[in-house]
């Protein structure tokens, strides 16, 4: 106790605080392309299937930079990768802005945004905040994080959407890429390693990939952590031309991405502070049903302003609870040493999920005119997902004659 008390200093506090800063730059810029897609589109005069595969390359790539910027995290030190990662996604979307070729959106808001939003995202923050907090609050500042950081869409949503429709798509790149480059002073403060203040063994990274590949426990989160990439970036990429083709008011797609991300606060931290104290599982079980009861009632009730509104704020309290539960049960079961490379193969597969949904959305919509059969599947997969999470072990594992020193 004496150790937790030391522990949770004025130290602790800048580092989350600066954690959820850089996140909610970084979140809110990725979660508010959803509104740039039409725009976009029409600037270019392509149906939305060509900005969404954009959209779904940054996810993939995103997803699949996530470990590999976790093990340069692990090695060289989070400051550095945080603030390489910001300079160039910045460079990204004013690359973005002054784009006159389909290809230089795959490449700008696809692959360049989408490599380095890795840097400044999940695996490498949460393992900073990992090492700089007592080990029975994780999962409490993991959602304290998680929730301010991605409530960046509470303020960048809105204030997106205004800037669109008062400068063009344009200019309104040019300013948020100014504006995240307040992510490099940042890194400074989230410098550092995990191997410098945690001793715990001497298992190497390639030993420790093994004993996680073994647990069918991380197979299962990862797993289930697709279907919540699925259902996230769906929505947050799909959800504005939705409402659009559903001829709501124009100021409705940043007011609903808004309200998501006011509920999505108190939901992540609220889901945090109980992954401390019950079962991190079965309250990851719960948000995936909840998530397809709540989609499920959203499309079957008539579409209004107020049934959008009333969805948003449900969704939200589930939007990324999930994650302070997933990264917290990560390095649960198999210690912080490698939280960085070992979280971020599980959000690889989260990326995945996005990459499905958000490519799949744009397809499915220029094909068939309609949203409806991947509401569907969303709903079907989140069942799914529930169920996946119920056989977890969460038992904490080592290799043989370890012992673990924090």
């Amino acid at each position: 106790m004496e150790v937790i008390k030391e522990r949770i200093t004025w130290k602790v506090i800048l580092i989350v605080t600066i954690c959820s800063l850089v996140l909610m730059f970084s979140m809110g810029t990725r979660q508010s392309f959803g509104l740039f897609q039409t725009p976009i589109s029409e600037a270019f005069g392509v149906g939305i299937a060509a900005f969404s595969l954009s959209l779904a390359v940054q996810n993939l790539m995103w997803g699949i930079s996530q470990p590999i910027v976790g093990a340069l995290a692990d090695k060289f030190g989070s400051g550095r990768v945080i603030a390489i990662a910001g300079f160039f996604q910045s460079l990204g979307l004013v690359w973005l802005a002054y784009a006159d070729q389909v290809w230089e959106l795959h490449a700008s808001a696809g692959i360049l945004i989408g490599i380095t939003g890795a840097g400044t995202t999940w695996a490498v923050l949460m393992s900073v905040i990992a090492r700089n907090v007592p080990a029975s609050r994780r999962s409490m500042f993991f959602g304290i994080a998680s929730g301010i950081g991605t409530g960046g869409q509470i303020l960048l949503a809105p204030f997106n959407q205004f800037t669109i429709n008062t400068y063009g798509w344009q200019d309104a790149l040019l300013i948020l890429a100014v504006m995240l480059l307040i992510t490099i002073p940042c890194a400074y403060i989230l410098r550092g390693k995990n191997s410098d203040t945690v001793k715990e063994h001497a298992e190497t990274l390639r030993q420790a990939l093994v004993r996680a590949r073994k647990h069918s426990g991380y197979l299962l989160l990862s797993a289930g952590f697709f279907v919540c990439g699925f259902h996230v970036m769906f929505i947050m990429a799909h959800l504005p031309t939705y409402l659009q083709n559903q001829n709501m008011p124009d100021w409705l797609p940043g007011a609903a991405i808004s309200v998501i991300g006011i509920t999505n606060l108190l939901g992540t931290i609220l889901a945090g502070y109980l992954g401390d104290k019950y079962s991190k599982k079965y309250l990851l079980s719960t948000i995936y049903f909840l998530r397809s009861i709540v989609i499920t009632a959203f499309i079957l009730f008539p579409i209004s302003t107020t049934s959008v509104l009333i969805f948003c704020f449900c969704i939200g309290f589930l939007w990324l609870a999930t994650v302070p539960l997933t990264q917290a049960l990560v390095g649960q079961i198999f210690g912080i040493r490698y939280l960085a490379t070992l979280s971020g193969i599980v959000f690889c597969s989260h990326q995945f999920g996005a990459f499905t949904s958000v490519w799949m959305g744009g397809y499915l919509f220029d094909s068939l005119g309609s949203y409806d059969l991947v509401w569907q599947i969303a709903i079907a997969l989140g069942v799914l997902a529930a169920l996946l999470h119920l056989p977890i072990n969460e038992s904490a594992t080592l290799p043989d004659a370890v012992t673990v020193v924090e």
